[in-house]
């Protein structure tokens, strides 16, 4: 996957159909899982959320398509959402519509491969 034509700022994780949660953004961060974790603590058991803090959104919700995974389980995406995406989301709604429609295709190439994409 190469994130060329993806918003550098945004972080991004899921899984696919046989590979394994991943970052497939990681915002420009040496290190996604931090801000990662401080967004989305206190939310792990929630499968769809939204929530500001510190000029972030940890956005969260299943796939749109119902893709699955090989187990049966609905793909998340998870999304840590900086500035100017960031102050335009009020709901999972208004997440779901401004941000899927920038990794929809991305994802669409990647989420029946074989293997993990690679950030390129």
């Amino acid at each position: 996957m190469s994130s060329n034509d993806l918003p550098e700022n945004l972080i991004w994780a899921t899984r696919g159909r046989s590979w394994g949660f991943r970052f497939l953004l990681d915002g420009g961060e040496s290190d996604p899982l931090s801000e990662y974790e401080r967004s989305f603590a206190g939310l792990e058991d929630e499968p769809t959320t939204w929530r500001r803090t510190a000029g972030k959104v940890a956005l969260r919700f299943p796939d749109p398509l119902g893709r699955k995974d090989s187990a049966g389980r609905v793909i998340p995406h998870e999304f840590v959402v900086p500035g100017d995406l960031a102050d335009e989301m009020q709901s999972v709604e208004d997440g779901l519509h401004l941000i899927w429609p920038l990794v929809a295709e991305a994802y669409a190439r990647v989420w029946d491969a074989k293997g993990p994409p690679d950030l390129g």
